[in-house]
């Protein structure tokens, strides 16, 4: 971490709770940029396995059955 970075930390650490939790969503959203391509195909992704699932070539399997094979429960 740069000198100005833990200055900054240094910083933002002496602020009130909901100006740090303000802070820290707004750092974390400038990393979170959408890709639209990326997005694009998991839409047609989850389109097509809506798709398939509704004309029958897709089956589901109950939550409930997912968690408790898994040891959890929901």
């Amino acid at each position: 971490m740069s000198t100005s970075a833990k200055s900054v930390l240094q910083e933002a650490l002496r602020l009130p709770p909901g100006d740090r939790a303000a802070l820290v969503e707004g750092l974390i959203g400038s990393l979170d940029q959408p890709d639209r391509a990326v997005d694009s195909l998991w839409l047609k992704e989850a389109e097509d396995r809506m798709a398939a699932y509704r004309s029958g070539e897709l089956g589901a399997v109950d939550a409930e059955k997912v968690f408790s094979e898994l040891g959890q429960s929901i």
